[in-house]
């Protein structure tokens, strides 16, 4: 298995719901305008409190500068794991899950916060740069790491880190934070970036402008427990989309990749109270246990919390496995 450390400087920030519209004509070049910016790394996932972003750092020039947008401190690096050759997005996809004991627990284990960014084509681990020393020294004896330098692989050094280092005790993980589980259910997509012009009016729409139609009453209005939430990335010239049923029904028929199985995700989020960024062990609390019953997920941290997506029809039991492994209620 191959590790690599992508060549992005990352960074991370919150946009509150207030300020959206000074960033609107920024984000909207980022999404349906790339070609005129250099900017090869961007998401974004809006949440009931805010806007979450991740761009590189030609990406984050396109934003203006705003009382309303909160920077999270640090530089952060997105590595990706992918078994055999190939680059990130034409490999398979990984899950979460099945990165839980050779990446997530190990970084865990060294106190290493990662920030996690699962995608319809991969996962990005995202840690902080200056943390990179150990992050290869933790995992070098389960991958061959490699960094992307101008689009190429090439071997990556060991950043001069010896085998000086205690190797920590490993501890029961508990869950610790609050769980809940929203009652729309989730499609994880993606669509031909040659077809976005044709639905880039209602991925605004859906991004920007609709957001408060749900919530002013009648339909899902009327459910406490339905959320917000839809994340849009393009990376490296592909497209990820995650948006609940009712709203992947809005866009044209085959528009749309979905699975053969036409799978629908429920949701689990973790964080009563913001999370912050120097916790650790959050994202292998929730996909140690997942991948020990052997459920696929997503994960999407954001800003201030954190969210699973696991099968339809795995909720009740996962919810009842991450209860049980901790003092979590909702």
């Amino acid at each position: 298995m191959e590790l690599h450390i992508l060549e992005h400087s990352l960074k991370v920030a919150s946009i509150e719901k207030e300020g959206i519209q000074i960033c609107t004509h920024g984000l909207i070049k980022l999404a349906f305008l790339a070609s005129k910016t250099r900017c090869k790394f961007f998401s974004l996932t809006e949440t009931p409190e805010d806007y979450t972003i991740i761009v590189d750092e030609e990406g984050f020039k396109e934003l203006p500068e705003s009382e309303h947008i909160s920077v999270a401190e640090a530089t952060w690096l997105a590595l990706n794991v992918v078994s055999g050759g190939g680059n990130a997005a034409n490999s398979q996809p990984i899950g979460v899950t099945k990165i839980a004991k050779s990446v997530i627990a190990p970084l865990a284990d060294h106190n290493i916060s990662v920030f996690m960014l699962s995608t319809y084509q991969t996962d990005f681990i995202l840690v902080r740069e200056r943390d990179l020393p150990m992050v290869m020294h933790t995992l070098s004896s389960e991958f061959t790491l490699l960094r992307v330098v101008n689009g190429e692989t090439v071997a990556a050094n060991s950043l001069g880190v010896t085998n000086g280092f205690v190797k920590p005790k490993l501890v029961p993980r508990p869950v610790i934070h609050p769980l809940s589980s929203p009652s729309n259910m989730f499609c994880v997509t993606s669509l031909d970036p040659d077809t976005l012009p044709s639905v880039a009016t209602l991925l605004m729409d859906v991004m920007f402008y609709s957001g408060g139609l749900k919530e002013a009453g009648g339909g899902a209005g009327e459910d406490s427990s339905y959320i917000r939430f839809f994340s849009f990335s393009l990376i490296e010239g592909y497209i990820s989309l995650v948006m609940d049923e009712q709203t992947a029904q809005r866009f044209p028929n085959n528009v749309l990749f979905t699975s053969a199985s036409g799978e629908l995700w429920k949701m689990v989020r973790i964080g009563g109270q913001p999370l912050g960024f120097d916790e650790c062990g959050i994202v292998a609390q929730i996909s140690e246990p997942l991948a020990t019953a052997d459920i696929p997920a997503y994960y999407i941290s954001t800003f201030k919390f954190d969210h699973a997506l696991v099968p339809e029809e795995n909720i009740q039991s996962v919810i009842g496995a991450l209860r049980t492994n901790g003092s979590a209620g909702q």
